[in-house]
């Protein structure tokens, strides 16, 4: 996924202008405030697909509550030096194999005539360390083997029903540990990059079924393609135009952020920050990991302690790209450039936008941090970020006077409060009972999006498919037959601690 969501990453918006239809055109104005059926919070990959699932049962009355002026959750496009870039997501992450199963994304990207490219990450790629241009293509190639061993120990750690570990513990197991810079970078750019946390932070097992459900076909995944949008209306509009074919104005109400979540066993009503409240029989929450793990939303009775375990002991990852637009490009004519600081993680990966694959001539390229090194840069200034990525610069390129860039740009995931970071991780305290809680409902109030998906977290397909799980379980409810998910009231380790 190297990117996930996600990037996501994970569970997206600009049906503002890009349509004709009533969806593109409604406005807070057009929708009363009122009992519904269903309330969703939020419009992005989760919500909109959770709302197509009720249509699809014929249930119409619901109202999509969205914090932003579209549709798209974390598909957010950026306008940079003349292109669209996207902030967020990035990847359509596995595609297909043979008849095999389809990436949904891939389905609606197709179906909606989304322009993405093939995006080589391992076979097009530069490596560079202080010293400028360095070939360490053979430490890179033997960090992807070492992922291979990792992934593939941690299946066999499952079939014999062994404690989890972290990743870490998984690499040293294998006698695969990273030492030198060149070897931490190439490790960064097969484990950070995909899961925007170290081996440290993350489950030995959950991050290999992850990997292995998404790109490994005799697994059950998808493939391991990587497809990388570069559609000049945003990564959002397969999602926008998917809305747009069923959607009504009166369905969706804009610039409405949630402020507070009153769930009882008859009804769920909410507040928003300018003090209108709406209620419904059943609600469906998509907000991000990060925003439950925060106090941006209160809820009524406050959630139980078995829910708040559930929510505080998975992470909210971070995944950062920062963009540069140059008056010429000077760098790699590959499409990825590998960078090994002294420093892990540092502004190690690299790739060229200014590419014939991408936007050949835009002088546009972008490097990507991710986890702690993310929120140590959202606390920084913009010149203060701009100075060490250009450092960094002279450093690959000593023979090149690096020219002031043009433009400059990062979104801020971790500060912003719709979102909190960029898409879930499972770290190795995180027990199946854990997920269980953090999906299950509460009474009549639902919970969905990418970290709720066993399979996909941190995926835009893992917000597709809890998504349809989920609306089409709300849709039940309403038609008479609702059941509820499980839960677990106490999470206890399988053997207690010996002192």
């Amino acid at each position: 996924m190297s990117s996930h969501l996600l990037w996501c990453l994970l569970g997206i918006h600009l049906l503002g202008t890009a349509f004709g239809s009533p969806v593109a055109s409604a406005t807070n104005d057009s929708v009363p405030a009122s009992h519904h059926k269903v309330l969703i919070f939020g419009g992005g990959v989760s919500g909109v697909i959770a709302a197509r699932a009720l249509h699809d049962k014929g249930i119409s009355d619901f109202l999509i509550l969205e914090a932003r002026d579209e549709l798209g959750g974390r598909l957010i496009s950026h306008s940079f030096g003349g292109k669209v870039i996207e902030n967020g997501p990035n990847w359509i992450q596995g595609t297909q194999t043979g008849s095999g199963p389809e990436n949904p994304i891939l389905k609606l990207a197709l179906k909606h005539g989304l322009k993405t490219q093939f995006n080589d990450y391992f076979g097009s790629i530069t490596t560079y360390d202080p010293d400028g241009s360095t070939d360490y293509i053979d430490i890179f190639n033997n960090a992807v083997d070492k992922y291979t061993s990792l992934v593939n120990s941690a299946g066999a750690r499952v079939g014999k029903s062994l404690v989890d570990l972290t990743s870490r513990s998984g690499y040293l197991i294998n006698r695969a540990n990273a030492h030198t810079p060149q070897e931490q970078a190439a490790e960064y750019y097969q484990f950070d990059w995909e899961y925007a946390q170290t081996p440290e932070q993350t489950s030995w097992i959950a991050s290999s079924w992850g990997n292995n459900f998404t790109y490994v076909p005799e697994a059950g995944g998808f493939s391991e393609d990587n497809l990388l949008s570069i559609d000049q209306r945003g990564f959002k509009y397969f999602l926008q135009a998917e809305g747009d074919e069923f959607l009504e104005a009166q369905q969706i109400r804009y610039n409405s952020r949630v402020k507070n979540i009153a769930h009882s066993d008859s009804q769920v009503r909410v507040t928003l920050d300018d003090g209108q409240t709406f209620s419904a029989d059943y609600a469906i929450c998509t907000f991000s990991l990060g925003v439950l793990q925060n106090d941006d939303v209160r809820f009524e009775p406050e959630l139980p302690d078995y829910k708040l375990e559930a929510i505080s002991s998975m992470t909210m990852a971070t995944y950062t790209k920062i963009f540069l637009q140059f008056p010429k490009k000077f760098w790699f004519d590959t499409e990825m450039g590998l960078y090994a600081d002294s420093e892990r993680g540092r502004y190690p990966v690299w790739q060229s936008l200014d590419h014939e694959n991408f936007f050949p001539g835009s002088g546009i390229i972008f490097v990507t941090v991710t986890g702690d090194y993310s929120q140590r840069i959202e606390r920084l200034p913009d010149s203060q970020v701009k100075e060490e990525v250009l450092g960094v610069m002279r450093q690959m390129f000593p023979n090149i006077t690096i020219p002031e860039p043009l433009d400059f740009f990062f979104p801020r995931w971790f500060s912003d409060p719709l979102f909190r970071g960029s898409y879930s991780n499972w770290p190795p305290s995180f027990f199946s009972e854990h997920h269980d809680n953090l999906r299950a409902n509460l009474g009549r109030l639902y919970f969905s999006g990418e970290a709720m998906s066993q399979k996909y977290f941190g995926f835009l397909h893992g917000a597709y498919d809890e998504g349809q799980n989920i609306g089409t379980l709300v849709a039940q409810c309403v038609q008479g037959g609702c059941v509820s998910l499980k839960s677990v009231q106490l999470v206890r380790n399988a053997h207690p601690y010996e002192i």
